[in-house]
């Protein structure tokens, strides 16, 4: 009875902040100054015809680097949790033997995954897209690789390398920013180039470059594990 109760007043406590909350806060009123700000000088201070890469990688880049930081953290507990799992774990038998169109396919289709998916985080500042968009069509063509060649293997030396290197560039950039006069983490410091251009927006090409090759590196050894690691279960039965 006492632990209702105690339940019956912790409830009471949470819908009445609610109420509070929603009531004080004053729907249908136009309080998006910071929108507005960005739609009416995103063009004009990064060079980016899209917007949205605007506020992601400029306005806001810190938290786009505190984004990358979260999945560099869950790259690496899958990566430790299936290392704990599986001590055999780079052992692969009685591997059945994908099928014929699947391997076929995926040698023709893999380069051309790999193509669009560098053009996503190219042109992320001209189109939608990114860093993160782009990088995670790379890792799929990984993933279509590993299920047509299970043996195949990708150098996570190699992978830690490109993670490393492009993570490396987004914060040196940021902190370069820092050291000039205008005192802001990825302040814009290159020419703005000309609108629409591919050779435009200052840094954020290169930010959304460095975000493409750190997050295809960080899903492409995420698939890696996970693929050794069914494949290993699968050849221990």
């Amino acid at each position: 009875m006492i632990r209702k109760i105690v339940y019956s007043i912790f409830l009471a406590t949470i819908v009445l902040a609610l109420v509070m909350f929603f009531a004080a806060y004053p729907f249908g009123k136009n309080k998006m100054t910071v929108g507005e700000y960005y739609l009416n000088n995103g063009v004009a201070q990064t060079g980016a015809s899209n917007i949205v890469t605007s506020v992601v990688v400029d306005y806001r880049g810190f938290d786009t680097l505190g984004e990358v930081s979260v999945l560099f953290g869950a790259a690496a507990g899958v990566a430790i949790l299936f290392f704990v799992l599986a001590e055999n774990r780079r052992e692969r038998k009685n591997i059945t033997s994908p099928n014929f169109v699947v391997k076929v396919g995926s040698r023709i289709i893999f380069p051309f995954i790999l193509l669009f998916g560098t053009y996503i985080f190219i042109h992320g500042h001209l189109t939608p897209g990114g860093g993160f968009q782009g990088g995670s069509i790379i890792a799929s063509g990984f993933l279509l690789l590993y299920l047509a060649y299970p043996g195949t293997r990708v150098s996570r030396k190699k992978l830690s390398a490109v993670e490393g290197l492009a993570g490396l560039t987004f914060v040196l950039l940021g902190l370069y920013g820092l050291m000039l006069p205008e005192s802001s983490f990825l302040f814009n410091f290159l020419p703005k180039g000309q609108l629409n251009a591919l050779l435009s927006a200052g840094i954020l090409p290169i930010i959304y470059i460095a975000i493409g090759f750190k997050v295809a590196a960080e899903f492409a050894g995420i698939v890696d594990d996970m693929m050794c690691e069914v494949i290993c279960r699968g050849g221990e039965k």
